[in-house]
């Protein structure tokens, strides 16, 4: 089969048989990519008949691939297994600053789930790094059929899956280049990091340094360990565009897949890229300062992501059969004016009872005096006074900007409840919400 082989160290066999440069490396490196992406239910088959075997249940990797790992070994045990209580499968669905980080968190602070931060980040940076004649080959189903392809190696606890992705290449399964991993309690946690004491999620000031420089590189073996050890996976994600992509994995009978559908208020998530991303948006800050549109400004992604979001949500709010029981929809807004009930509903959603440590952690984060302006600065900020961010876009926009997004995203606004403004005026009025109250229900 030709998944007997991950896709990289095959790329690189072949790179080293072909000989003629690397040009025939690439059109083989796209065969190979489409080969495993066939054969991906035939691995996910064989993962579950080895998994329904042999004294260490759900970890087949016990059994397999690193039984001559000592360390492995002694940790598969079934003081390590989750009990008897369904595995839950959920994915944070959204798009760029729309609130998912904040919004993950809430689900990371439950000591029951592992948690992974933008996962697929690794994948399409892989894609993008490849040869210019292999970006232009591989179409937009090749670079979703390996989003679904990791996603689900990651639901069933192999994270060595994601060596096939990860640059430079993990050595005996171990890594620095884990994007985000402080992101993570359970990855800067034991058994994965056993001299840290692993709180990195629920310290006050946000630190990418915390993690690393306490537990030392990633193994990836330990874990994968560690997401067996716990009862549910919940990953965040904000590079599929549509949750139609997401199919095959809700149809998958091995996963109880939950997805929650975090939207924004488009002109919120354009004011909040604009501030973070400073360099790609650099047009519309020239156009927010001057009152001028330029010629070179890029429209077409706002575009896209209304269209994305829309796209979903309608999907979602029909409840097709394979999405039904499997969708919930939240607004950003709605979560940021009101976390505990909120936090409550999408705990409800998944399945789940909301923990203490969920409740404190909301808490701190959400209160007026939570934050420091150092974690008012940092991008991923989870620490804010929720309430007074939701709408501060309005104080930042100007409104030349605001009404083309708006003619741009009328449908979307529409559909999901954000009231439009037609007045500078208007705009600034903070005393007037532009959210208007709503009820998101699948229909029957």
């Amino acid at each position: 089969m030709c998944v007997s082989v991950p896709p990289c160290r095959r790329q690189r066999e072949g790179c080293r048989a072909g000989g003629g440069g690397g040009m025939e490396c690439s059109w083989k490196t796209v065969l190979l990519l489409v080969c495993a992406s066939l054969g991906v239910q035939y691995t996910a088959i064989r993962t579950l008949r080895d998994s329904l075997s042999g004294p260490c249940q759900g970890t087949y990797r016990c059994r397999t691939r690193h039984h001559r790992d000592s360390r492995w070994r002694a940790l598969c045990d079934d003081s390590w297994m989750p009990g008897d209580s369904p595995r839950r499968h959920i994915l944070l669905f959204a798009t760029t600053r729309s609130g998912s980080s904040f919004t993950g968190q809430l689900l990371n602070q439950h000591p029951g789930i592992f948690y992974v931060f933008e996962p697929l980040y690794h994948v399409q940076q892989a894609f993008t790094n490849s040869s210019s004649r292999l970006r232009r080959t591989l179409d937009r189903r090749a670079l979703l059929g390996a989003y679904r392809d990791l996603l689900l190696n990651l639901y069933t606890c192999d994270l060595h899956f994601m060596e096939n992705y990860i640059r430079p290449e993990p050595q005996d399964h171990v890594t620095n280049s884990f994007f985000r991993r402080s992101s993570s309690r359970a990855l800067c946690s034991p058994p994965v990091c056993l001299s840290g004491g692993g709180d990195a999620a629920g310290s006050a000031t946000p630190d990418e340094t915390w993690c690393p420089k306490k537990c030392g590189a990633l193994n990836l073996s330990l874990a994968s360990v560690s997401c067996l050890s716990r009862e549910h996976v919940a990953i965040k994600t904000v590079r599929v565009p549509e949750v139609g992509d997401l199919r095959t994995l809700t149809e998958d009978p091995r996963l109880d897949l939950r997805i929650v559908h975090l939207v924004r208020d488009p002109r919120a998530v354009l004011a909040s890229r604009m501030m973070a991303f400073s360099d790609q948006f650099r047009a519309w800050k020239v156009w927010n300062a001057t009152g001028r549109q330029p010629r070179y400004v890029d429209l077409t992604q706002i575009t896209s992501t209304c269209k994305d979001m829309a796209a979903s949500a309608e999907t979602g709010l029909q409840r097709p059969a394979w999405l039904r029981g499997r969708y919930l929809l939240v607004r950003y807004e709605d979560l940021a004016f009101n976390p505990k009930d909120k936090a409550g509903e999408i705990y409800k959603f998944v399945g789940l009872r909301m923990e203490d440590r969920v409740r404190t952690w909301i808490a701190h984060n959400t209160r007026s005096n939570a934050s420091s302006p150092s974690e008012w600065n940092y991008r991923y900020s989870t620490a804010r006074d929720s309430r007074a961010t939701a709408e501060s876009w309005r104080l930042r926009l100007g409104f030349d900007i605001v009404r083309t997004v708006q003619n741009l995203c009328n449908g979307t606004l529409a559909l999901l409840g954000y009231k439009q403004v037609h007045s500078a005026a208007e705009l600034r009025n903070l005393t007037h919400s532009l959210v208007e109250p709503r009820t998101f229900q699948p229909t029957r």
